[in-house]
């Protein structure tokens, strides 16, 4: 049987897929706040400077995949577009309905969707975006093939993800930082290291920069292009369907 990683161990598909889905319900009421203190707030600038890439428009169809609690839809509420929030977890989602009810945004769309396989039909959107989520997908190929499907030709596909920085020193002391810190701070905020001990494994995990990108141009997008941040600790992929 083929596996996949769960963070540094290798486990069956449906065993991650189960399994993160479990690290996400337990994480979900303090994920934002985590977020907060494990990249001291900057997580607020990169998701900020991410929707300034993807330039929502009036009249536009958006889908924000792994968009839960609305970090990334509640930047692009007042563009004038029709965001669709989706993700596969129900409890991160009424996370982001309450969090959206208590900010007085109104006229977003939220949906249970797995990104492997989303319900919408082809050409539906004009945009795909997907913040810190696309790591933590079972398939990662079958989720780019899904983004594609669902765009319309001419459609942005975009992607703000951790990867692994260049920085001479920087890389080990984010290593450093990652594996020893961010697992405490889970623990003493939310009460749970191990699911914060997956978050960190899973970035190592993840495909570095070129070999994302080539993943993204396998999918069937052009014109893919990368804007690392922190010498590509955390970086923007887009794409054109074309």
């Amino acid at each position: 049987m083929d596996k996949v990683s769960f963070g540094y161990e290798e486990v069956a598909p449906e065993e991650k897929t189960r399994r993160v889905g479990g690290v996400f319900s337990s994480v979900a009421s303090c994920y934002d706040l985590m977020n907060d203190f494990m990249s001291a707030g900057m997580h607020r600038r990169w998701k900020s400077q991410f929707v300034r890439r993807v330039r929502p428009r009036r009249g536009e169809k958006i889908l924000d995949m792994a968009g839960g609690t609305g970090d990334i839809a509640f930047r692009m509420a007042g563009s004038g577009a029709e965001i669709t929030v989706a993700d596969i977890n129900d409890e991160m989602l009424s996370v982001g309905i309450d969090r959206a009810s208590q900010r007085g945004i109104d006229g977003l769309i939220w949906a249970e969707e797995n990104a492997e396989k989303l319900s919408f039909e082809d050409s539906s959107f004009d945009a795909y975006t997907i913040a810190f989520g696309i790591r933590n997908v079972t398939h990662i190929d079958k989720a780019l093939a899904e983004a594609h499907r669902v765009l319309r030709i001419g459609g942005r596909f975009f992607c703000l993800e951790f990867s692994t920085s260049t920085w001479p020193g920087f890389r080990e002391l984010y290593d450093l930082y990652s594996h020893r810190v961010v697992p405490r701070i889970g623990r003493a905020v939310a009460g749970d290291e191990e699911s914060y001990r997956y978050l960190v494994e899973s970035i190592r995990r993840f495909p570095d920069i070129p070999s994302f990108a080539r993943m993204i141009e396998n999918a069937g997008f052009a014109r893919v292009s990368v804007e690392p941040i922190l010498g590509g600790a955390i970086a923007i992929h887009s794409g054109w369907k074309i």
